[in-house]
């Protein structure tokens, strides 16, 4: 299941990114290359509830930015955690930067509602703390994300704890998943919470 996103700058960031506490240094990813791909699409919707079938290249992730890299604002859409009553804008970037503002999706993973695997990060103690009970989220949860594509419900299949290595958490897959991901316990970066989903599409 692991791919090339695992290498050893990737999984530097990964894991001192969502750092709550703003500790996290800067590490370089000089020695990290990444090549994007265009997705190429046979037909336009993929809205929930309903079947969609495409032929479109797996997205591949970005490698990770400088932790505290000044990424631009920029509004995806809006995640909604109705249990958790959470609500907030969706952002696009993982430096510390956007995740002091709000969740943030993973450069180069899927788009809500695109074929692979959304990826998205936010904070559980610092800041507004979006994905602070995240814990207390189980099989059957709904995470709605929503941009100017449409609005796709997401399923909670599974919440995992891993350790500092696993990357394999951002791989894409030919499914339509999503991952959130955060530090692990609260208030501590020993540790990552992984909440995996599914879109739901009946």
């Amino acid at each position: 299941m692991r791919n090339g996103i695992a290498a050893a700058a990737a999984a530097l960031f990964f894991f001192t990114a969502c750092s709550d506490d703003g500790s996290a240094t800067e590490q370089s990813t000089s020695t990290v290359k990444a090549t994007t791909t265009t997705a190429k699409r046979v037909t336009t919707t993929t809205v929930a509830k309903s079947t969609t079938t495409l032929l479109e290249e797996l997205p591949v992730p970005l490698p990770p930015p400088p932790v505290h890299l000044d990424e631009p604002y920029t509004e995806l859409g809006t995640i909604e955690i109705p249990k958790l009553q959470v609500t907030k804008p969706l952002l696009e970037g993982i430096s510390l930067t956007t995740l002091d503002r709000g969740p943030g999706h993973w450069p180069g993973t899927a788009m809500p509602g695109h074929l692979g695997n959304v990826v998205i990060g936010g904070h559980r103690t610092s800041h507004d703390r979006p994905f602070r009970h995240v814990d207390k989220l189980v099989p059957g949860d709904e995470v709605i994300m929503t941009t100017l594509e449409g609005r796709f419900v997401y399923e909670v299949t599974e919440t995992q704890v891993v350790t500092p290595d696993a990357m394999w958490v951002v791989d894409q897959h030919r499914e339509f998943t999503a991952t959130l991901f955060a530090c692990h316990p609260v208030g501590s970066t020993k540790e990552r919470i992984i909440v995996f989903l599914k879109l739901q599409t009946d």
